[in-house]
């Protein structure tokens, strides 16, 4: 019995399905943010200015439909490269110009790789240069942005060349399991890549320079010895040549290095910042950061079965036009058309990042003891950054790995008030220094 039929149907149903559900958030939430985003909510009145308010909305909204026409190009040239006969026709010009084995896996996933990122760079360019800087976000040049994309593909032919025929070995020399010695390759790769981005990637692409002497540098220091956390250094990066948004975050794994944006000392006050920091230091403290990196691990170990799999089932090959199976081809049915089964995933890995998120705000107003400034920090920078006011609660729900600025205040005072019946109340530092003791000490 031909089983091309009923694959195509199945892949079919589950690839309109996924359209369906992503598009129609997505047009529900820019209607939301339509008739609402424009309002200052109740709880922000008096600390986000109307116009602000309407800036933000316009943000969401370019940036909203923009995003629905790049899924409507992306979803075409899904269905062009799996169903036009491009992807047998490549791997049977790459034999007929006698390329084999561990080079044709190669050259095979590096030509795909190279026609997605030629179709993505019209869409990048546009976000940069016109989105970006209609609303004041962008700062980088041509000549920066050209020089990132020079970069990022000697530093992908560095690293990713080596990984490519490195998992070709595992796959067609290790038997029978090679999913898993694959995965044990894979996992030790991670962790390399880990230990080199602090100190030899990240500096390729933005300069870091110490936190300068001062009251804050002293602070922060005293804020990381209050909680027992060992940073490897306090940095500030020069985010503003590129961008106006801002952030901060902890780069390693162990003993992180602790990285400010310079837009965000420009933007917020000293007390701020530290209330900043100490949400990133309880990710570290109550091990969000380990526990991600284990689901990461998880899904990649599933993923790798998942292929063993199909480059034994000849009917998934031949649906597609393939003349027999192959680790490349089996390689680019999975990214391509691997997200129409995977998609409903996407809501419960943002659950589980938002939940990380409020435990990381409590672990703050524990340190610190003043949920006042984490609160006017993320009120700060949902301004400075135009988020979303107003998304609809379905498409945050699926999308956002952090609660929305109205939901982490509301937590935040429930929490600092000491008549609040769900457990809130500044707890003392002891405690906590028990229950979120850094696992780098």
């Amino acid at each position: 019995m031909d089983a091309t039929p009923w694959i195509l149907a199945v892949f079919g149903a589950c690839f309109a399905l996924r359209i369906a559900v992503e598009w129609g958030l997505a047009v529900l939430n820019l209607r939301h943010a339509a008739r609402h985003g424009a309002r200052v909510p109740l709880p922000l009145q008096g600390r986000i200015t109307p116009e602000t308010a309407r800036r933000s909305r316009d943000y969401t909204l370019v940036r909203g439909r923009f995003a629905l026409l790049r899924g409507a190009v992306g979803a075409v040239l899904t269905l062009l490269l799996l169903f036009s006969g491009l992807l047998p026709w490549l791997d049977a010009a790459l034999g007929q110009a006698g390329l084999a084995g561990a080079h044709r896996f190669v050259a095979y996933l590096v030509a795909l790789g190279a026609l997605l990122g030629v179709a993505g760079l019209p869409f990048r360019l546009y976000g940069t240069f016109v989105i970006e800087a209609r609303f004041g976000f962008n700062r980088t040049t041509l000549r920066t942005w050209l020089l990132d994309r020079l970069k990022g593909l000697a530093l992908s032919a560095a690293l990713g060349l080596p990984l490519l025929y490195g998992a070709y070995a595992f796959m067609a020399f290790s038997g029978r399991w090679w999913w898993l010695w694959l995965f044990a390759f894979l996992t030790a790769v991670q962790g390399v890549l880990l230990w080199l981005y602090p100190a030899v990637i990240a500096p390729l692409f933005n300069r870091f320079t110490p936190l300068p002497p001062g009251e804050l540098r002293e602070r922060v220091q005293a804020l990381a010895r209050q909680a027992g956390f060992r940073p490897r250094g306090l940095y500030v990066m020069d985010a503003s040549r590129r961008s106006g948004h801002s952030n901060a975050y902890f780069s390693g794994f162990f003993r992180p290095r602790i990285v400010l944006f310079d837009t965000l000392l420009q933007r917020v006050e000293p007390d701020e910042a530290l209330a900043v920091l100490a949400h990133e230091m309880g990710h570290y403290a109550e091990r969000h950061v380990h526990k991600a990196l284990a689901l990461n691990l998880a899904g990649s170990l599933a993923g790798l079965y998942v292929l063993s799999v199909l480059i034994a089932w000849p009917p998934l090959f031949a649906a597609f036009g393939f003349a027999g199976p192959s680790t490349h081809a089996a390689l680019a049915l999975l990214l391509l058309g691997g997200g129409a089964f995977t998609f409903w995933l996407a809501p419960l890995a943002a659950a589980f990042s938002r939940r990380h998120e409020y435990a990381a705000d409590a672990y703050a107003t524990r340190l610190t003891q003043r949920p006042q400034a984490l609160a006017g920090a993320l009120v700060r920078l949902n301004d400075q950054n135009l988020s979303n006011l107003a998304p609809h609660p379905w498409y945050s729900r699926y999308h956002y790995s952090h609660p929305t600025l109205l939901e982490r205040l509301a937590a935040l005072e429930r929490q600092s008030d000491p008549n609040d019946a769900s457990g809130g109340g500044a707890a003392p530092l002891a405690p906590l220094q028990r229950r979120g003791e850094p696992s780098w000490r």
